[in-house]
């Protein structure tokens, strides 16, 4: 078993192109979506492209990328692959990666126009039975958001309008078209991921309302708020311990940064649990 083990990996190896076998010593290498703002896209415009940038200076090396559309097989197709070292935003305790301590949690959120004054926050209000409300769906198999799970299990299903999170990956920032609907007028309210969210609000020529969603005892365990880490490849605990640092002695700037691209960010907490965004 052991020889036949050692022949695959051997193979394996083999068919790796040499830039990854061979990874430069002063390059910070990431794996990152080229088309998903705000956190990365390919201008490197993105918050983790930003962070990407503070840890690169802080060891001394550049930074240089593989872009990769985030979805399903992301991590096989970069970490696992050995095509990168580092993913910027991960699910804290994210079972596929060694994830660093995380360095922001934020929560679901609900987006509204402000000038409609809804003053809603919880995802059992009643106010929710006569709205459209839009969500992003991941799949068909069930796999999909916290909010969309909620209002499921409340029978509130024939005004909920579903938005692919991957979408046309041919237009810039697909996920975004689930906020677009809010402004436009054509949803009443969407339950988003806060960074998404927060990022158009800022940006929207339609005033915006985002407020965090409240979960009720009802719920529990069901969660709206994640921590969200770094992710090197498993055993890769020196990048890991250096990006913790990093994490201790830059907590301001992080968070300076997050704010800037309209983050909403909550108290950490001492578990490790997360989803994948």
């Amino acid at each position: 078993m052991r020889s036949r083990v050692s022949s695959l990996f051997v193979l394996a190896m083999s068919a790796l192109p040499l830039s990854v076998l061979a990874a430069k010593p002063d390059t910070l290498r990431v794996c990152a979506d080229p088309n998903n703002m705000p956190f990365s896209n390919q201008a490197e415009e993105g918050f983790e492209n930003k962070l990407a940038g503070m840890v690169a200076k802080q060891f001394g090396k550049a930074v240089s990328y593989t872009w990769w559309a985030q979805r399903r097989g992301f991590i096989r197709q970069t970490l696992k692959a050995g095509v990168c070292d580092l993913v910027m935003g991960i699910p804290a305790g994210y079972d596929l990666v060694e994830t660093t301590r995380p360095y922001y949690r934020s929560t679901y959120v609900f987006v509204s126009q402000a000038a409609r004054h809804l003053q809603l926050d919880a995802i059992d209000d009643p106010q929710l039975r006569r709205l459209t409300i839009g969500v992003h769906l991941i799949g068909a198999d069930g796999n999909n958001t916290p909010p969309a799970h909620a209002l499921g299990r409340q029978g509130i299903v024939d005004n909920v309008r579903g938005f692919m999170i991957y979408g046309d990956y041919r237009e810039p920032d697909p996920p975004a078209r689930l906020i677009e609907a809010v402004e436009n007028g054509e949803i009443d309210i969407a339950a988003a991921w806060g960074p998404l969210a927060g990022y158009a609000a800022k940006r929207s020529g339609v005033p915006l309302t985002v407020t965090p969603i409240i979960a009720s005892e009802q719920f529990s365990p069901q969660q709206f708020q994640f921590e969200i880490a770094m992710g090197v490849r498993k055993g890769d605990h020196a990048l890991r311990d250096g990006l913790n640092d990093f994490i201790d002695e830059h907590g301001a700037e992080i968070r300076t940064l997050l704010q800037d691209y309209g983050v909403p960010l909550v108290e950490h907490r001492h578990s490790s649990a997360g989803e994948h965004r």
